[in-house]
C-alpha cells in the first residue's frame, strides 16, 4: 500500500510540473505580442499649430538675420580681441546662434515663411567696423554693438512670446529668450557695457 501511495504522489507531482511549464510558455507567447507598457508616443516634437501673425514672421526674420552677423562677429572676437572675456563672449555668440539659426530655418520650412540669406545692410556695416578694429578698440566696439542689439531684440522676444498663437514660434521665442539672456550676461561680464549703450536700448522701448 505504501508503495502504491508513493507512486501516485510522484505521478501527481510530474503532472503539476508539466502544467506549470505549459502555462508559463503560453504566458510568454502572449506577452511577446503585447506593446511595452513604457512605450510612449513615437513623435514628441511640438506640432505646427496656431495662426502665424505678421509679428511672428518679422520675429523669424530677425532671429535669422541676427545669426547671420553675430556668428561672424563671434569668430572675429577670437582673432581681433585683446580680452579673454571678449573671446568667451564671442564663443557664446557662435554656439547660441548656431542652434537658433538651425531652429529658425526648420521653422521657416515648416511654416512656409521665407527668411533672408544675408544680414541687413546695417548689420553688415557693423561687421565691417569690427573687421577694421583690433585690440582694446575692438573689445569696446564689440560690446557696444552686441549689447545694444541684444537689448533691442529682447524687447521683441517678450512681445512675441506673450501673444503668439503658433506653437513653433512660441518654442523659438522661448529658446531665443534664453540665448539672448545668456549673451547679455557674458557681455556684461566683460565690464565694458556703458550707460550710453543702455540708454540707447531704453529709447527704443515703447512708452
Amino acid at each position: 500500500m505504501i508503495t502504491i501511495t508513493v507512486a501516485l504522489i510522484a505521478v501527481v507531482a510530474t503532472v503539476s510540473v508539466w502544467l506549470a511549464q505549459q502555462n508559463s510558455s503560453a504566458g510568454e507567447s502572449v506577452s511577446a505580442h503585447l506593446p511595452a507598457a513604457e512605450a510612449g508616443p513615437a513623435d514628441s516634437q511640438p506640432g505646427n499649430t496656431g495662426e502665424v501673425t505678421a509679428l511672428d514672421k518679422t520675429f523669424l526674420t530677425k532671429v535669422r538675420q541676427a545669426g547671420l552677423w553675430e556668428m561672424p562677429a563671434g569668430r572675429l572676437a577670437q582673432t581681433h580681441a585683446s580680452s579673454e572675456a571678449i573671446k568667451r563672449a564671442g564663443m557664446h555668440l557662435l554656439e547660441g546662434h548656431s542652434k537658433l539659426d538651425q531652429l529658425a530655418r526648420e521653422d521657416s520650412d515648416a511654416l512656409n515663411v521665407p527668411i533672408p540669406d544675408q544680414a541687413t545692410p546695417e548689420q553688415q556695416g557693423w561687421l565691417n567696423q569690427l573687421k577694421n578694429a583690433k585690440g582694446r578698440a575692438f573689445d569696446q566696439l564689440f560690446v557696444d554693438l552686441l549689447r545694444a542689439s541684444h537689448g533691442k531684440i529682447f524687447i521683441t522676444i517678450g512681445e512675441v512670446r506673450a501673444a503668439t498663437k503658433n506653437t513653433l514660434i512660441r518654442r523659438l521665442a522661448t529658446q531665443t529668450n534664453n540665448t539672448v539672456q545668456d549673451h547679455m550676461d557674458v557681455l556684461e561680464d566683460t565690464g565694458l557695457v556703458k550707460d550710453s549703450t543702455l540708454d540707447d536700448v531704453a529709447s527704443t522701448i515703447p512708452k
